[in-house]
């Protein structure tokens, strides 16, 4: 790998990621001062990895406004039902979302699906300390933590939907979520990315948020009419 100050940054969140220690402020002239910078050290890390890239996620900023986009990768999405150990997971997030697979490949038009699947995403952190801006967390891929993935569902997306996501025996209230679009945004993201085979994936985070995840506890997820997902946390 060259050593820009991207791959070099990319190198410190790499021994993170492989050894589980958490990753202190980058050293002076490393860190990502913006959003583009934060993506080319997530395009290093990715090589620096030398992990299988499946597609593409959104995830929440920091602001909790915005989506940013980040490769995603296969080792990281596990099948509902899976144990999910929470021990290695720091700044542990969970939301409800929504994952499409590609029925073709993906280069300027928008997406085209062959199914869907509803998503529990369990975002999670590298650095020692909760990361303060969007370069830092797309930098990290876009906090990727583990996607589990439920029952797969074939349908037109409707425009708009309802996601809600709460402890196994709650009754979380739903929220709108404008899900076609943001698929459409997805695929936006990945083509601007290079494009995406037929056969990879595109998953939305952050649809509906719940509490800070423990171990120990039992989740519950839907997305109507796509699907509902439960897991449980180790």
């Amino acid at each position: 790998m060259s050593e820009t100050p991207a791959a070099q940054a990319a190198q410190f969140l790499a021994e993170a990621w492989t050894s589980g220690d958490p990753l202190a402020p980058f050293p002076a002239g490393l860190a990502p001062v913006d959003v583009a910078a934060g993506e080319a050290v997530a395009a290093e890390l990715v090589e620096a990895l030398a992990l299988p890239v499946c597609g593409l996620r959104l995830a929440p900023a920091p602001d909790g406004l915005t989506l940013l986009a980040a490769p995603m990768l296969e080792p990281r999405m596990l099948r509902a039902g899976t144990p999910v150990a929470m021990a290695a997971l720091r700044h542990a997030r969970i939301s409800a979302g929504l994952l499409g697979v590609l029925a073709e490949p993906l280069e300027d038009g928008p997406p085209v699906f062959s199914a869907f699947h509803p998503v529990i995403d369990i975002a999670a952190s590298r650095y020692a300390a909760p990361q303060a801006d969007a370069a830092h967390q797309v930098a990290d891929l876009g906090g990727l933590g583990w996607v589990i993935v439920g029952k797969r569902w074939i349908g037109a997306l409707p425009e708009e939907g309802e996601a809600r996501i709460g402890l196994t025996g709650d009754r979380p209230r739903p929220l709108r979520a404008p899900l076609a679009a943001l698929m459409r945004q997805a695929g936006a993201a990945a083509a601007r990315w290079g494009g995406l085979p037929a056969g990879a994936v595109l998953v939305v985070t952050g649809l509906a948020t719940g509490s800070p995840p423990l171990a120990g506890t039992k989740w519950a997820a839907a997305i109507p009419p796509v699907g509902r997902i439960s897991i449980s946390l180790g």
